[in-house]
């Protein structure tokens, strides 16, 4: 046995059915595909995801799973956390020393009206200060 003599099993396939032949084939004229319309019409092909002209299933449903690839800043008030504001040098560790923080903070951003005035003790590019 060799892939040269392989064939399929007895009565496992069909053979292939041959449309427009003539009506006594049983598959002539219209070639079975109907009397009008456009699927009758040659050159016809439906599209992906068409349903008929009514609201496609993709549409319907509500979309989900977008994630902004831009890194948001932690915001920290130091109004409320006086800690932040009496630190000598401002690092992301030396924050992080004083307020507890998730393990994926990269980047800070202090806030409050006293905030401007701890730019001088910023060490850290990670760390920055609101802008008013």
């Amino acid at each position: 046995m060799g892939l040269h003599n392989l064939q399929p099993a007895p009565g496992s396939t069909h053979p292939k059915k041959r449309v427009g032949r003539g009506q006594g084939s049983g598959t002539g004229k219209t070639a079975g595909r109907g009397q009008k319309g456009q699927k009758s019409r040659s050159g016809y092909s439906r599209k992906r995801n068409f349903e008929g002209g009514q609201m496609p299933l993709a549409k319907r449903l509500p979309k989900v799973g977008f994630t902004s690839r831009v890194v948001k800043p932690y915001v920290i008030n130091v109004e409320k956390i006086k800690a932040v504001a009496e630190l000598d040098e401002i690092t992301l560790e030396s924050i992080k020393s004083v307020h507890k923080l998730g393990k994926n903070v990269t980047r800070v951003k202090l806030i409050g009206s006293s905030a401007k005035d701890l730019a001088a003790k910023i060490k850290d590019d990670a760390v920055t200060t609101s802008r008013k």
